[in-house]
């Protein structure tokens, strides 16, 4: 796909600076660039390549005054990265298999396929799995029985959504996702061994959610987990059972949800950031990366970090003096040894 600036301009309400007729065919890094490409600057400490850069396109913003000569045409937009995101989808849209069902995958004769969907080879789809218009199944997917999938969905290579679980529309699953594994439930026994909870519940994945490569979220106990509008989520993140991750959550990898817990509406939560099961987060409450979240958050928009988490700005402070630690110990030190000292000359009393 060949695009010129001129379309671009149009596609993304901007303005052209150059020739409008320059076509570029693949997004580039401003970096490395290349002809009949298109990059963009959107932080002002890569200024110095917008003035080397090879790419025939150049995405700026309204603001942009360039200090030197920049061989590439400029594309401005209000909204950088914005536009930066459109621009991406727009080139990514026809990376998509054509509708075709591979002969190579098995698809139960009960199960309720869609129009325009592509199934890749050595794909299961089992008994009463119900899967709507514009899906794209890649090879190696496994969905269970009863499944549910929205229009558009895709599922990425080597992703399991195991029985009963339901998939909004236009969600992204990428590889080695499994959504309804069974939660960690065991009940101690008198002889000191534990006894397996079964778990009944299904997970519930909402429209427009993005989940990343071998994360996991389990089903629940009974009910369902559930994964609201709008949530994206990183690679190697461990959703438990019964958890409810809220609206436009955003939760960076490696983070860990125990079970029952409820996380509010737009929340952003760090890397490796980990959660004790049946508390409640609420809405708006921002998380910093390797925290460790002991109990609820009741107050909305709020920033918290440390293990077990504070209020954001007090563990700062509190980490600075943390950091003078040894130089105060030492003072301490010093002291203890001026007043023994004294207490030692006044115990003797005046000298002969």
């Amino acid at each position: 796909m060949q695009l010129s600036a001129r379309e671009l301009a149009e596609f993304l309400d901007g303005t052209v600076e150059g020739d409008p007729e320059v076509k570029v065919s693949r997004p580039s890094r401003i970096e490395e660039g290349g002809a009949g490409t298109i990059s963009f600057l959107g932080n002002s400490r890569y200024e110095e390549y917008a003035y080397t850069t090879t790419a025939s396109i150049l995405l700026v913003s309204q603001s942009f005054e360039p200090r030197q000569a920049v061989s590439a045409t400029l594309l401005r937009v209000e909204d950088v990265y914005g536009a930066v995101a459109r621009l991406l989808e727009r080139f990514g849209s026809d990376n998509h298999e054509p509708a075709i069902v591979s002969e190579l995958a098995f698809i139960h004769p009960d199960a309720d396929l869609g129009d325009n969907i592509a199934v890749g080879p050595f794909s299961v789809v089992e008994a009463g799995a119900r899967i709507r218009n514009g899906c794209r199944i890649k090879a190696q997917v496994f969905i269970g029985k009863r499944v549910k999938l929205g229009e558009n969905v895709t599922l990425y290579p080597g992703a399991r959504i195991l029985d009963d679980c339901e998939i909004g529309n236009n969600c992204i699953i990428h590889s080695n996702v499994v959504i309804g594994s069974d939660g960690f439930g065991f009940a101690p026994q008198e002889d000191g061994t534990y006894k397996k909870i079964a778990h009944v519940g299904r997970v519930v994945v909402e429209d427009n959610v993005e989940i990343g490569a071998n994360t996991t979220i389990d089903r629940a106990t009974m009910g369902a987990t559930y994964i609201r509008k709008g949530v994206k989520l990183d690679n190697l993140i461990q959703v438990g059972h019964n958890v409810d991750i809220g609206e436009n959550t955003v939760i960076a990898a490696q983070s860990g949800i125990a079970g029952s817990t409820r996380i509010g509406k737009s929340c952003r939560i760090g890397g490796q950031v980990g959660f004790v099961g049946h508390i409640e987060i609420a809405d708006g409450t921002q998380i910093q990366a390797q925290s460790g979240i002991a109990s609820p958050i009741k107050k909305p928009g709020q920033a918290f970090f440390g293990s077990p988490a504070i209020d954001y700005k007090n563990y700062i402070r509190s980490y600075a003096v943390f950091k003078k630690l040894p130089e105060l110990y030492k003072k301490i030190q010093e002291l203890e040894r001026q007043i023994s000292q004294q207490q030692d000359a006044s115990e003797q009393g005046p000298s002969s």
